[in-house]
C-alpha cells in the first residue's frame, strides 16, 4: 500500500527573522498608538500637566484625544462584528446539491494534463456526471480526499478526526449554526445531517471514528471567534485621504468619473468616440481586499491609458478598502444584489443588453451585444462568480489573477489567510494589514457564502479558449494552493489559458513592470469583436 498524504503531517513552520522585524518595527508602533493615546491623556489631566502644556503639547493633546475617541468607535464596531452571523445563507435544498457537488469534485478520472484542443467547448468532462458510491479507504481519489479535507480541521492528521467535529462542520456548512444537542435538533435538520453524512464518508472511503477531539477543531468562518487588530484612526485617515484624492485626480486628469448605481459605486471611463456596436469591448476590473485605488493604482494607470480606445469600469468596494468612514463599510452587497446591479449598471451604461424576463435558455451566442472584458484579482474573483453564476450573458471573456475562487471548497484560502498563524514578516503584513483589519474579517468572518463563492468550470463560459478564459497563478501563492487550482484546470482542458510564475507570490501578478500584468494587458489588447 502506497503513502497516505492524510497522515502524513505538515512541516513545522517557525517564526524567522523577518517576522521579529516587522512586529517590532511595523506592526507594534501601530498597535501601540491607541494605549499610548490613553495614558497621555489620562495623565496629562489627572497629574494637571495639559494646564502647562505649549502649543505644541496641545497639537499633541489634540492628536492623542483623536485616537483615544476613535479607539472607543473601534472597539464598538468590533463588538458589532464580534457577534455570529445569524443570517440564513441561502435555500437547503441549493446548499444540499452544492455539498454533493464537492464530495463528487475529484472522482472523474481526468488526465492531468488535460484533454486534446479538438474537445475545445464541445465537451464538458468532469465529476458532476459522476456518482458518489463507497470508495476503498486504499483508493487514491478517497486519500486525496481526506488530504484535502483536513485543512479545515488544521491540518492535523485524518486519523485524530473525530466523528463529532466532523458533524459540526457539516451541519455548519448547511445550516451556518453551531452543531445542536442531538435532542435539540430538528428531525428534518437530523435527516439532512446523516444523510450527508452519509455520503461524505462514502466520497472519504472509510468511516469517521465516533467520539471527540476538540485539538481538531473545524473552521467555521461565520461563527468561529473574529480576530482584528486595532490600528491608529491617522492611519484610517491617511487611506481615506488619498483615495478621495485619487478619484479626484482620476476625474481630472483620466476623465473617469464617479458614480452610484442603486447603492453600487463606481468609477467608468466611457470615450466620446466609442461605439457600442464597433467599438473595442468595454474592460470590468474587480479589484480584491487591500487599500482600494491605493493598492491599484499602477493597474488602473494601465488599464486606462492603454485602453483609452475603450469603456473602463471599476466598482468600488468600501468594505475590503478600509474605508471605515463610508456609510457602508460593515454592510457589504450581498451576492444577489451586487450581481444584479453590475449587471442593471453595464445596460444602463449601454454596453450589453441585458435578456427579457420571458426570454428562457439564453445562451451566450445569442445578441446581446459585445459583453464585457472582466479582469478579477484575489477576492474580486468571488465578484465574478456572482457575475457568472448569475448574469453569464453580460461577460465574454473572462481573465483571473490569482483566484480565491477556484478549489476555496478546499479549505486552503481559508486556513493560509485567517486560521494559519504567520511566520514570516510577509504573513504578518497580511495577517495585520489585511486579514485581521475591521472590515476583512467583517467580510470574510460574518459575510462569507461558500456555496457561492465556489466556482467551478463547467460556470465558465469557453474555459478551454484561451482568448476567451486567462488564468493567472503564482507558484509561491501563499494563500491559494496555486498546484491544486492549476491541476484542477488542467484536467478539464484548460491548457493555454494558464499562465503560471514559479515564483509569484499572491499579488505579484499584477505589480507593476511584471511579467503577469504585462501579459494580461496583452490578452485584453488581443480581444476582437
Amino acid at each position: 500500500m502506497g503513502l497516505d498524504i492524510s497522515e502524513a503531517p505538515d512541516r513545522p513552520r517557525r517564526r524567522d527573522l523577518s517576522f521579529f522585524f516587522v512586529a517590532l518595527f511595523v506592526v507594534a508602533p501601530l498597535r501601540l498608538v491607541a494605549p499610548l493615546s490613553w495614558f497621555f491623556v489620562v495623565s496629562s489631566l489627572y497629574t494637571g500637566a495639559i494646564w502647562s502644556f505649549t502649543w505644541r503639547g496641545y497639537i499633541l493633546f489634540a492628536f492623542t484625544l483623536c485616537e483615544l475617541f476613535f479607539s472607543l468607535y473601534h472597539q464598538h464596531l468590533v463588538t458589532l462584528v464580534s457577534v455570529p452571523w445569524k443570517h440564513n445563507i441561502g435555500n437547503i435544498a441549493q446548499l444540499q446539491l452544492a455539498f454533493t457537488r464537492i464530495l463528487k469534485s475529484g472522482l472523474a478520472v481526468l488526465p492531468e494534463e488535460g484533454y486534446d484542443e479538438e474537445f475545445l467547448d464541445f465537451d464538458r468532462p468532469g465529476s458532476p456526471a459522476e456518482t458518489i458510491t463507497q470508495l476503498e479507504p486504499t483508493d487514491p481519489r478517497g486519500i486525496e480526499f481526506r488530504n484535502v479535507l483536513r485543512t479545515w480541521f488544521g491540518r492535523v492528521p485524518w486519523s485524530s478526526i473525530r466523528r463529532v467535529q466532523v458533524k459540526q462542520w457539516v451541519y455548519w456548512s448547511i445550516f451556518n449554526k453551531e452543531l445542536p444537542e442531538e435532542h435539540n435538533m430538528s428531525p428534518s435538520h437530523r435527516a439532512i445531517l446523516d444523510e450527508t453524512l452519509e455520503l461524505l464518508e462514502k466520497r472519504l472511503g472509510t468511516r469517521v471514528p465516533d467520539g471527540s477531539n476538540p485539538a481538531a477543531s473545524p473552521m467555521r468562518m461565520t461563527i468561529d471567534k473574529v480576530y482584528i487588530h486595532n490600528r491608529p484612526f491617522f492611519y484610517y485617515l491617511f487611506i481615506a485621504g488619498v483615495n478621495w484624492y485619487l478619484r479626484t485626480w482620476y476625474a481630472k486628469h483620466w476623465n473617469l468619473r464617479h458614480g452610484n448605481y442603486k447603492g453600487l459605486e463606481y468609477l467608468v471611463y466611457v470615450p466620446d468616440s466609442w461605439d457600442a456596436v464597433d467599438g473595442p469591448r468595454p474592460t470590468v476590473f474587480l479589484h480584491g481586499l487591500g487599500l482600494g485605488l491605493l493598492q491599484y493604482f499602477p493597474v488602473t494607470r494601465n488599464l486606462r491609458l492603454q485602453f483609452s480606445d475603450r469603456p473602463l469600469l471599476i466598482p468600488l468596494q468600501p468594505h475590503i478598502s478600509q474605508d471605515i468612514f463610508h456609510p457602508h463599510f460593515l454592510d457589504p452587497i450581498c451576492r444577489q444584489d451586487l450581481a444584479d446591479r453590475l449587471a442593471g449598471l453595464v445596460h444602463e451604461l449601454g454596453w450589453v443588453e441585458l435578456p427579457s424576463k420571458d426570454c428562457v435558455d439564453l445562451s451566450q451566442e445569442d445578441a446581446l451585444g459585445p459583453g464585457v472584458t472582466m479582469v478579477s484579482h484575489s477576492n474580486g474573483s468571488y465578484l465574478h462568480a456572482w457575475c457568472l453564476k448569475q448574469h453569464p450573458e453580460i461577460i465574454t471573456r473572462s481573465c483571473f489573477v490569482d483566484p480565491v475562487t477556484f478549489c476555496s471548497w478546499e479549505g486552503d484560502a481559508c486556513y493560509n489567510f485567517l486560521y494559519r498563524l504567520p511566520t514570516t514578516g510577509y504573513e504578518l503584513v497580511v495577517s495585520y494589514f489585511v486579514g485581521c483589519e475591521l472590515g476583512v474579517a467583517n467580510l470574510l468572518r460574518r459575510h462569507f457564502d461558500w456555496s457561492s463563492n465556489a466556482l467551478w468550470y463547467e460556470e465558465i463560459p469557453n474555459a478551454r479558449n484561451s482568448s476567451r478564459a486567462l488564468f493567472l497563478l503564482g507558484g509561491r501563492d501563499d494563500i491559494i494552493n496555486a498546484e491544486r487550482v492549476k491541476k484542477y484546470l488542467t484536467s478539464h482542458g484548460v491548457r493555454k489559458g494558464i499562465w503560471l510564475d514559479p515564483n509569484g507570490l499572491h499579488g505579484d501578478a499584477l505589480k507593476p513592470g511584471g511579467a503577469g500584468l504585462a501579459r494580461v494587458l496583452e490578452w485584453i489588447r488581443e480581444d476582437i469583436i
